[in-house]
């Protein structure tokens, strides 16, 4: 069976454009869309999708509220955020709301695909652009709660997973915390976006994590890489 996908956004010809870009995907299936949050549960019950992608800002009810309600009622239900604001703020907003995805409306075609698939199948999805923003929040929210590991990382050196990702992996790694996509990595280490993809794929298996956003979590925890 194919994924099923709700659109929710207030403006047409950008929902038109996610939907041609959905619509190249063999196994997603678009099988509503919307103008405002206020209809999103209404069109959950009554298609059932995998996952819906929402625009966060609309003018009667935004995603955030919307997705606040949606998860009340069903808290199974998988969104992923449509957003042009990359601030920490929002992103932690919408992830506490319940969000499990969240996009800048920049994205790419592959960015927007990868993140329907990873979100269908229960993981979670950051455009990487917000990633590192979100680290560093997480970095000082943990720092101000007193956790002398976290605080330890400010202060010692970076140590390497050298026992766990070969030299190139730990590269890979850095760069997944400086919040840099799969073409930005290949540019800055001389590589082809698929191999990129690779490492990205080899990282999260050794590291036993489902996306890169909790790869980097886990790598500051640990004091794997520098959080600039």
């Amino acid at each position: 069976m194919g994924t099923k996908i709700i659109i929710i956004d207030d403006h047409q010809l950008f929902r038109e454009g996610v939907k041609r870009i959905l619509d190249f995907e063999h196994s997603f299936e678009v099988v509503a869309e919307g103008d405002d949050g206020s209809e999103v549960v209404n069109l959950f019950e009554l298609h059932q999708p995998d996952v819906i992608i929402m625009d966060i800002n609309m003018p009667n009810i935004n995603g955030i509220e919307a997705t606040q309600q949606l998860i009340a009622k069903h808290p199974q239900a998988k969104v992923i955020i449509l957003s042009i604001h990359d601030d920490e703020n929002y992103v932690t907003h919408a992830l506490k709301t319940g969000a499990t995805g969240y996009l800048l409306k920049e994205m790419d075609a592959d960015a927007l695909i990868n993140a329907v698939k990873v979100v269908a199948d229960g993981g979670s999805y950051l455009h990487p652009k917000v990633t590192h923003n979100l680290v560093k929040e997480f970095r000082r929210l943990s720092i101000q709660e007193g956790e002398s590991s976290v605080q330890t990382i400010s202060r010692v050196e970076i140590r390497r997973p050298l026992h766990l990702l070969t030299r190139r992996e730990c590269e890979v790694l850095q760069l997944l915390a400086d919040g840099k996509s799969n073409r930005a990595i290949g540019d800055a280490l001389y590589i082809s976006e698929k191999t990129v993809k690779n490492h990205v794929s080899n990282i999260l298996q050794k590291m036993n994590v489902n996306d890169r956003t909790q790869a980097v979590v886990v790598a500051i925890k640990n004091g794997w890489v520098e959080v600039k």
